[in-house]
């Protein structure tokens, strides 16, 4: 019996609570990346997903702002949350490009175990394996994307140096289809090496998942991506480890995506 995409959203929200950090994926996607010379305001879609960019969870509880090509962090315009999806207007009044971001989301507790060198959390699928120990774990999220007005500019690029992050080495504003585009993946402003890294293209309601790539870092935490046609894509990279001290929970479970268009 072949499963609707509504039933298999209900399905997805019934399982939220133990599988969220590993189904579901955070992203931001605004109604366009290139406002031109004239444009002054996007509007941003913000959800939880299985299939990139088809919203099944409402992005609640999350700082959302635009940083402006000058640095400064700047507010949106007033955030609406629907059961599925999250929506907000942001203005954008000057040239240059301006970074879309979520802001760093904490989310649901649980419990988080070792597998080798792996970390793995309760809900994930199998059984727990016997005499393993285990910790507590928040999830973090942080979803980004990039727009600009008239001339690309290249402020907004840098990394923060906080938590999970990617830094755009092409600009997002030149990546071209068959085009390779490189990338830097930083953990607290350091390279993260050996990460496991996933590259999604925008799917149609029945198309299912569509993963273009799933690549490492490198050594030096870079990488790169070459989307193969013209279309919406996301990265995501997910890092568990250590919290800072004075966290809510010892552990924690990041994860990033950046969303970008391909000309």
């Amino acid at each position: 019996m072949k499963i609707s995409r509504f039933h298999s959203a209900a399905l997805g929200l019934t399982l939220f609570c133990t599988t969220m950090a590993q189904a579901h994926m955070p992203y931001m996607l605004p109604t366009t990346f290139d406002l031109g010379a004239k444009g002054d305001h996007v509007t941003v879609q913000a959800a939880f997903a299985e299939d990139a960019f088809l919203p099944e969870v409402a992005m609640r509880d999350a700082p959302f702002h635009l940083v402006a090509p000058d640095g400064r962090d700047v507010p949106t315009g007033p955030v609406t949350h629907l059961r599925d999806l999250t929506v907000f207007e942001a203005a954008i009044p000057a040239d240059g490009t301006y970074r879309v971001t979520s802001g760093q989301r904490a989310g649901r507790k649980g419990k988080m175990f070792r597998q080798g060198d792996k970390w793995a959390m309760r809900g994930e699928g199998g059984t727990l394996p016997a005499n393993v120990e285990q910790v507590d774990v928040q999830s973090m999220t942080l979803a980004e994307a990039y727009v600009t007005r008239g001339q690309p500019t290249d402020t907004t690029l840098k990394p923060s140096g906080r938590a999970l992050e990617i830094q755009a080495i092409t600009h997002p504003n030149a990546i071209v289809a068959g085009s390779g585009a490189s990338f830097a993946l930083l953990f607290e402003g350091k390279p993260l090496p050996q990460a496991d890294i996933s590259l999604f293209r925008s799917a149609g309601l029945y198309d299912g998942r569509k993963v273009v790539a799933q690549i490492k870092s490198g050594t030096d935490g870079r990488f790169a991506l070459t989307p193969p046609d013209a279309g919406t894509y996301l990265i995501l990279v997910r890092h568990r480890g250590a919290a800072p001290a004075g966290s809510e929970t010892p552990y924690r479970s990041y994860t990033y995506t950046l969303t970008f268009d391909a000309a």
